[in-house]
C-alpha cells in the first residue's frame, strides 16, 4: 500500500463528509490558478498545514518531506524563468560568461516564484484531499455528480493496479538483489530493464485474469461497490462557501485592478 494511502486510512479527518473534502479542493485549486497569487498561495498553503497537521493528526516533519518532492521538481522546472543566457543584460542581475551574459529579470524572477507558490498551494490542496479521503469516497463523490462511468471505472481499475504492480515490481527487485543485480551501473540498468519487461508482461496476464474474474462473479459493463453514509455539516459547508467566496473577491480585484506583484 501506498504511503500517502496509508496515512489516508489513519487521519482524524477520514470519517468527514468527502464531498466537503472535495469541494474544497476543488474550490481551492481553481482560485489558486485563475489568480496566480502569492499572498493567497501563502495562505493556502498555512490553512492546508493546519488541516492536515493540527486536524487530521499528521506528524509536521512527514508531511513537509511529502511537500519537498514536487518543490524540488518545481524549482528544477521553472529554472529558464530565473536563468537567461544573453547578449544583453537584464535588470536584476548580469554575470558575464565571455561574450554572453548569465542574466534574469526583476519580473522573470517573480513570476518563477509566483508559479513555484501556486503549484505548491494547489499541490498543498490535492494533499488535503489524497491525505484525508479514501479512494473509494473520491470515486462515491464522483459517482454522485454524475461523471461519466468510464472516467469512474478506469480510476478505479488504475488505482487497484497501481498496488498490484508496486507489489510485484518490489518482489521482481528483491530477487534482482539477492542475486547482485545491481552491483554495478551496468548491471543496473540491465536489470531494470528486465525487470520493467517482466512488470509489462506481469501486467498483461493480471488484467486478463482480472477480467476474467469480474465476468465470472456477473460483470455487466458497471463496477459496483459498497458506499458508506456521512452526515453533512452544515457549518462546514458555510465555511466553505464563506472561504470560495473570499478567494474569489480577491481574485477579481487582482484581475481587475491588474496587479502584478502579490
Amino acid at each position: 500500500m501506498l504511503i500517502i494511502d496509508k496515512l489516508c486510512y489513519y487521519s482524524k479527518l477520514r470519517y468527514v463528509n468527502p464531498t466537503e473534502k472535495v469541494l474544497y479542493c476543488l474550490l481551492t485549486l481553481i482560485l489558486l490558478i485563475a489568480s496566480r497569487s502569492v499572498v493567497m498561495a501563502i495562505v493556502i498553503l498555512s490553512l492546508n498545514y493546519y488541516l492536515n497537521v493540527f486536524k487530521g493528526g499528521l506528524n509536521g516533519k512527514r508531511y513537509r518531506v511529502l511537500l519537498t518532492w514536487p518543490l524540488s521538481f518545481l524549482i528544477f522546472g521553472t529554472i529558464a524563468l530565473f536563468v537567461n543566457i544573453s547578449k544583453t543584460t537584464l535588470d536584476l542581475y548580469a554575470i558575464p560568461i565571455g561574450s554572453y551574459f548569465l542574466t534574469g529579470s526583476k519580473i522573470g524572477m517573480w513570476k518563477g516564484f509566483q508559479l513555484i507558490m501556486t503549484a505548491m498551494a494547489s499541490v498543498s490542496s490535492l494533499y488535503f484531499l489524497s491525505l484525508n479521503t479514501t479512494m473509494p469516497d473520491i470515486i462515491s463523490v464522483l459517482k454522485k455528480w454524475k461523471l461519466p462511468k468510464i472516467f469512474v471505472e478506469l480510476m478505479m481499475l488504475i488505482y487497484r493496479f497501481i498496488f498490484i504492480l508496486l507489489n510485484v515490481a518490489m518482489n521482481i527487485t528483491t530477487s534482482q538483489k539477492s542475486r547482485l543485480g545491481y552491483k554495478d551501473y551496468r548491471t543496473s540498468i540491465k536489470s531494470f530493464a528486465g525487470m520493467l519487461s517482466a512488470l509489462f508482461i506481469n501486467s498483461l496476464k493480471r488484467s486478463g485474469n482480472l477480467f476474467d474474474a469480474m465476468e465470472a462473479r456477473g460483470y455487466d459493463g458497471e463496477l459496483r461497490m459498497i458506499e458508506e453514509h456521512y452526515e453533512q455539516n452544515s457549518k462546514t459547508m458555510l465555511m466553505i462557501g464563506l472561504l470560495g467566496a473570499v478567494m474569489l473577491a480577491v481574485t477579481i480585484w487582482i484581475k481587475v485592478c491588474g496587479i502584478i506583484y502579490i
